[in-house]
């Protein structure tokens, strides 16, 4: 199967009638058991997908193929999915040719195959009854019967094959063309009305082999000619030749050497021409009926860009005379014209060969010749030069970005290619910034660290950003730091405001996706202080855009940035900016609370004292959201902790040893517990894990013996007992001897009864809450399971399975009580050991 494998590009049609390349590989034939059937088999080369199926189509013996141009075959896999497949050489094209003419039992010398009919089986015998349709002798009197032939043969797939073989054998084309010739001399009116509708008939046959002779360069001009000739016009013909060849003009920028070359460009205009102006509009037509006319030119374009590249003195002349100062401006435009068009022809080749193009522009010297260019006066000159600047920038960024640093060693900073481009950006005359919204595009592409590579040797965004930030950031926030030297801006019109939008746009990206460098820039600038001169803009959407820059800025929680904010009472133009707002419930008001609120949710310190301490009397009377309110809190609340460190550290170890566990991750004590099957149990014993006995420190204080709870203790709490079983403990707790009742099994300690789960016999007393009780991890001694006295004289307390923040208070209330109070264990251990 590798013998017979051609490199091949895959095609299918899309919806808006355009090809659209698949990828290339190699095409092969052979029998595919899935489908039970002979089939094409493409298999991708790149080498990010090397190997995977781009294509594997069944051979089906009623399927139409087409081959096209002597290297395309094209056919229609089901109702509006055509495909085509475009080879690298001849041999391999006529050899699947083959392999498909064979399946189908076909001579491989046609150029079509056949076509599925969708007739009904009386039309389809009689069709197949007669081995061929007779065309009339092509005579002026014969003209009408042909017309109307030509007519009733359209709907029927069957007799459209036909008349199309007739057509192409009998060499009928010319010998129409001939008579339309004769009938202009005789001005015969009705003669050329039915060579209109002959020739249109002709092109919805849709097949490749007419249109090669309808387009050769001694038939195309008198194709035009009878289609010029609409009945519907009338006496008025349309005038499509007189436009070809007087009004359109082939201009040769750079000589073309190469004959074919040119014709194939006469050709692909002229019959873009034909599809565009001179054919009625596509909707016109039945489903598909032009579209080997569409695919006709699509390939003609992939020929002369393939042409054109592989001619280097066509290329270097190019751009020679693109960069020579002595070409007059004239020139100049023709030639940049070209390159563009060129551009957008390089747009139909598949990646592989896209790559290759641009390298060789590239290599040419493209970016050199487009800084001349752009430092053009010609508004049309440079709008050509942005297209071709996109394209480049589409394609390869980092090759734009290589080319910028190197000549800013050798060139000052006003003319560097990039400082061009953010020049013609602000200097846009376009009063809807047109051109300066596509060049900030490209702009914000080329400072996108997510394009940027690095390599063991360099690193591209360090080195461009450096550059950037260096030669350009100046250039760019030029109008921005104009524009904001007073407390309002001093142009407020839409068109400066417009600019001024997209400048910001551009600046918060960079404040997202770059790091130091825009820190320095925004500090050292006072940029931030800048761009909310801007919110006294009576341009709303300028406002904010300058709120959405210091709210990008408050976002990343940068104590460098937050210092630079208080430091310079950056929330001063904010809150006027709020106040002035009023009551409006507007986009203004929701964005200015939102950062407000973010600072309170994210509790961001020092941010949160700035605002309260500075602007609190301007914001308490704001009642309709509670995120001032909520701000004082904290502000009150971080004051508290401040004045009271000790407080503030309590505070920390609870949460420390409370929460930062995942309730959702069990120790291996717990697990045991839970794994321990109840039956095994013994009555009365209280169960409790080895690890959550821990012997206290003799003689610790209060501060020490606060009950840090373990969670696992209060997971148990949370299993609610029975009322019933609950008393039945609680009245027998200082008379219980023997045995408990098998439904009592667990003893608890919580922050009201401050009863120890188990203690060491010896006469230590163990408070809970010590390093040693349940939660304080570091407690090495392993416990004494507990006397049934000491297990019921547990009293149980319901306990929230989910401890919140707030309710610490409560907790060190408890704690505090307790240390005033007689030690409830140490009299029931001493009754025990007595």
């Amino acid at each position: 199967m590798t013998d017979t494998r051609r490199r091949v590009k895959v095609y299918t049609l899309n919806e808006d009638r355009q090809w659209d390349d698949r990828g290339t590989g190699h095409v092969s034939s052979g029998y595919v058991e899935r489908l039970k059937g002979m089939s094409l088999l493409v298999r991708a080369e790149s080498d990010g997908e090397s190997g995977s199926l781009l294509l594997e189509s069944k051979i089906n013996p009623n399927t139409a193929y087409q081959k096209q141009q002597d290297t395309l075959i094209v056919w229609s896999e089901a109702e509006n999915y055509d495909l085509a497949l475009s080879f690298q050489e001849k041999a391999g094209c006529d050899e699947i040719w083959e392999k498909i003419c064979q399946v189908q039992g076909k001579d491989p010398s046609v150029d079509i195959t056949q076509e599925l009919v969708d007739e009904s089986e009386e039309e389809r015998f009689d069709d197949m009854s007669s081995p061929g349709l007779e065309l009339p002798p092509c005579e002026l009197g014969r003209l009408e019967e042909l017309a109307e032939l030509v007519a009733s043969s359209l709907p029927s797939p069957l007799r459209r094959e036909k008349l199309a073989l007739a057509v192409e054998n009998e060499g009928y084309i010319r010998k129409l063309l001939e008579l339309f010739r004769q009938c202009e001399d005789l001005e015969n009116a009705d003669g050329l009305h039915h060579l209109y509708e002959i020739v249109k008939g002709i092109f919805l046959l849709n097949r490749t082999a007419l249109f090669e002779v309808m387009f050769s360069e001694e038939c195309i001009m008198d194709v035009i000619g009878c289609l010029e000739h609409d009945p519907a016009l009338g006496a008025s013909p349309r005038r499509h030749r007189d436009f070809l060849t007087k009004t359109a003009r082939f201009k040769e920028v750079i000589p073309i050497g190469d004959p074919e070359l040119r014709a194939k460009i006469h050709q692909t205009y002229r019959v873009q021409y034909i599809q565009d102006m001179v054919l009625p509009t596509p909707s016109v037509f039945e489903e598909n009926m032009l579209s080997t006319l569409h695919s006709f030119i699509f390939f003609n374009k992939v020929e002369i860009v393939g042409m054109l590249q592989d001619d280097e003195k066509f290329l270097t002349d190019l751009f020679a005379q693109l960069t020579d100062e002595a070409t007059d401006d004239d020139k100049r435009h023709e030639l940049v014209n070209f390159l563009k068009e060129f551009c957008s022809f390089s747009q139909t080749l598949q990646p592989q060969n896209r790559d290759a193009f641009f390298k060789t522009l590239s290599n040419m010297g493209i970016l050199p010749a487009l800084e001349v260019i752009l430092g053009m006066d010609d508004v049309q000159v440079r709008s050509a030069a942005t297209d071709i600047f996109s394209y480049l920038v589409e394609y390869s960024p980092s090759m734009v970005r290589e080319f910028v640093m190197q000549e800013c060693q050798q060139n000052d900073d006003d003319i560097l290619l990039i400082n061009l481009i953010i020049e013609h950006m602000i200097c846009d005359t376009d009063p809807e910034l047109g051109g300066a919204v596509q060049l900030m595009g490209l702009l914000r592409t080329l400072v996108d660290p997510e394009n940027m590579l690095a390599t063991a040797n360099k690193t591209e965004k360090t080195e461009f950003l450096s550059f950037f930030y260096k030669h350009c950031m100046h250039v760019l926030s030029a109008p921005l730091l104009a524009n904001t030297t007073e407390d309002k801006p001093s142009k407020d019109d839409f068109q400066t405001s417009q600019l001024l939008a997209l400048i910001l746009e551009l600046l918060t990206f960079c404040v997202e996706h770059h790091t130091y460098h825009i820190k320095n820039y925004v500090i050292n600038k006072d940029i931030l202080r800048r761009v909310l001169v801007l919110t006294a803009s009576r341009h709303a959407f300028l406002a904010l855009c300058a709120l959405r820059f210091m709210r990008r800025i408050i976002g990343l929680k940068d104590e460098f940035y937050n210092r630079y904010i208080m430091r310079n009472f950056l929330f001063e133009p904010v809150v006027k900016a709020f106040l002035n707002n009023g009551t409006r419930y507007n986009l203004m008001n929701s964005a200015i609370i939102e950062m407000f609120e973010y600072v309170r949710v994210e509790d961001v310190k020092s941010l949160t004292a700035h605002i309260v301490e500075n602007y609190w009397k301007s914001l308490e009377g704001v009642d309709y959201v509670q995120t001032f309110k909520g701000l004082k809190l904290r502000y009150e609340q971080q004051k508290e902790r401040q004045d009271n460190p000790k407080l503030d550290s309590m505070r920390s170890i609870l949460r420390n040893h409370r929460f930062r566990r995942d309730a959702r991750t069990l120790d291996d004590d717990e697990e045991m517990w839970f794994n321990a099957d109840e039956d095994e149990l013994e009555d009365g014993e209280a169960v409790v894990p080895p690890s959550d006995s821990k012997a206290g420190k003799p003689g610790g204080g209060a501060g020490e013996d606060e009950d840090l709870m373990d969670p696992i203790s209060k997971f148990m709490e949370r299993k609610k007992l029975k009322d019933s079983e609950d008393k039945d403990v609680l009245g027998k707790s200082s008379s219980l001897s023997g045995r408990q009742s098998p439904s009592f099994k667990l003893s608890f300690s919580s922050s009201t009864t401050k009863t120890s789960l188990s203690s060491p016999p010896s006469s230590a007393s163990l408070h809970p809450g010590s390093p040693g009780s349940p939660g304080s991890p570091g407690s090495g001694a392993k416990g004494m399971p507990p006397t049934p006295a000491a297990a019921a004289a547990a009293v149980t307390t319901k306990v929230g399975l989910v401890d919140y923040p707030d309710d610490d208070d409560e907790d060190e209330e408890d704690v505090a009580g307790e240390s005033k109070d007689e030690n409830p264990p140490v009299p029931k251990k001493s009754k025990l050991s007595s």
